[in-house]
């Protein structure tokens, strides 16, 4: 490959912009750049390129299209059911239930759970939190618990399938697990987890929640198209028995979202516009970013030392994966995981280690995951703050207790 630089200059050139690159993700900016994840994700990619750590075929062919395609259908999905009201239905449906605050706490928990284990978590916090600062606040309950519990069930629930987190769906398209093996590893995992987040949140606000009177039953949302919703179920449907069938999610994805998109008396630009288009070029500019370091530093033989340490032994890569994502999060910490865990003797068992310790790490402080984040700027528009130690005091524990129950099952049970 022909290039503007020396060999060694290329390699340099790499790791400086791979460390910027995963510091701009981190911190969601450069100090001094006015660039946010998805604008340092794309200059990244583009200086890999510049650089010659990359061609330009080699970084399109770097691109994992099955990833972007199954985020794509997702989120025609879940855009598509927000827009039509199902999530406002069923958050009203499960919080009228509940008839004192713990039992509010336990709804907040499974709504969030269950719906992150269906659709990217990202998407849940962004529709449900301010439906749930609504009903606490109309309660006289303290707010903070149940936002908290929300964005800690959020990441718990995803773990539990392909399509709950945007790490699950990379590690799909990578490790060739199918969707009914990675659902029976982990399904019982992410339940064990929000039983956790329950008694965590429950015995450290356990004063706080005995205030306030018992929850008001949330009134419909003004707009409800119920037909919209049957059909976006039923494609949802669709979607998840292709899958366990043995049809490439990515492709079922597709056909899911081009099939609500023929919805009659609907534009399909309304239903286009839940696409998060900038977290699609983010994802491409973090493939370009991993694949110009792998071929300028993290080469085969680099990659195949690594891999004769052993590191997928089970207390290793958990505490490795855990760091690395709150580190620099932890989607980029998946990408960084994937040629060691290629070379791996069993990388389709330790790919569920780490979808596992990725996920869970997210819990650890407010800046772990992206869902955190959501919640706490959604929260902040309504005039309730999240504190980094208020997150942190439930999140240590949460995030351990999860992380040691989820080993123990994939090591000796799954």
């Amino acid at each position: 490959m022909s290039s503007l630089f020396p060999a060694p200059v290329i390699h340099g050139l790499a790791i400086a912009i791979f460390l910027l690159t995963y510091l701009g993700v981190a911190l969601g900016r450069l100090p001094g750049l006015r660039l946010d994840r998805t604008g340092v994700a794309f200059v990244g990619g583009v200086l890999m390129i510049g650089c010659g750590a990359l061609t330009l075929k080699q970084a399109y062919a770097a691109i994992d299209f099955d990833t972007i395609a199954l985020l794509l259908g997702m989120m025609v999905l879940a855009g598509t059911l927000r827009r039509a009201g199902f999530f406002q239905l069923v958050t009203a449906a499960a919080l009228k239930r509940a008839r004192s605050p713990i039992a509010l706490l336990a709804a907040v928990i499974g709504v969030s759970g269950v719906l992150s284990a269906v659709l990217v978590n990202d998407t849940i916090c962004v529709v449900l939190t301010p439906l749930v600062l609504e009903i606490v606040l109309a309660a006289g309950v303290a707010p903070l618990p149940y936002l908290i519990a929300l964005a800690a069930a959020s990441n718990v629930g995803s773990v539990a399938t392909i399509t709950g987190n945007p790490q699950n769906i990379i590690i799909g398209s990578v490790s060739g697990l199918s969707y009914a093996r990675f659902s029976g590893a982990l399904v019982p995992v992410a339940l064990a987890g929000l039983v956790v987040v329950f008694g965590v949140i429950a015995l450290m606000w356990r004063g706080r929640l005995k205030q306030g009177d018992a929850p008001e039953a949330m009134g419909h949302p003004a707009t409800v198209h119920r037909a919209l919703i049957v059909k976006a179920l039923l494609l949802l449907g669709f979607f998840v028995a292709a899958c366990l069938r043995g049809m490439i999610p990515a492709e079922a994805a597709l056909i899911a979202a081009a099939l609500i998109l023929l919805t009659p008396g609907m534009k399909s630009e309304s239903l286009i516009a839940g696409v998060d288009w900038p977290l699609l070029l983010m994802f491409a500019g973090l493939f370009v970013v991993v694949a110009g370091m792998q071929r300028a530093v993290i080469t085969p033989a680099v990659v195949q030392r690594i891999a004769a340490m052993d590191p997928g032994r089970p207390f290793v890569l958990v505490p490795v994966t855990a760091i690395l994502a709150n580190v620099v999060s932890n989607v980029p910490a998946v990408l960084v995981l994937k040629p060691f865990v290629a070379a791996l003797s069993d990388p389709r068992r330790a790919w569920l280690i780490v979808a596992m310790a990725a996920t869970f790490a997210g819990n650890f402080t407010l800046l772990g995951s992206v869902a955190n984040l959501i919640v706490a700027e959604r929260a902040r528009a309504g005039g309730v703050a999240i504190g980094f130690g208020d997150y942190l005091r439930a999140g240590i524990p949460i995030t351990l207790i999860s992380l040691i129950l989820g080993t123990v099952w994939l090591v000796y049970v799954a």
